[in-house]
């Protein structure tokens, strides 16, 4: 249980700092930056652990790469919706 706590909290800061590098923290608000951080975190997790074999983001310590790898999936989920949205990735 407190694994799942410590992954919402970490869902949302990284859901935050990935709206910030992709300029969209003014529209987004706490409950879309934990989905997204969340949602990143599953594919950048998924995707470094397939290719490198790297930590997760809800154990405790939590794990730099597993941070770094939910980060990339969070923006590379910002990217695609920014491109379904405007047409163009950076917004």
């Amino acid at each position: 249980m407190l694994g799942f706590i410590w992954f919402i909290i970490m869902g949302g800061i990284i859901g935050w700092v990935a709206s910030l590098v992709m300029n969209r923290d003014a529209q987004m608000g706490y409950f879309w930056n934990v989905v997204v951080g969340m949602v990143g975190s599953f594919i950048g997790n998924s995707v470094f652990s397939f290719v490198l074999g790297s930590g997760e983001i809800g154990a405790w310590p939590p794990d730099i790469m597993g941070i770094i790898s939910a980060l990339i999936g969070a923006i590379v989920l910002l990217g695609v919706l920014n491109l379904i949205q405007r047409g163009n990735v950076r917004g």
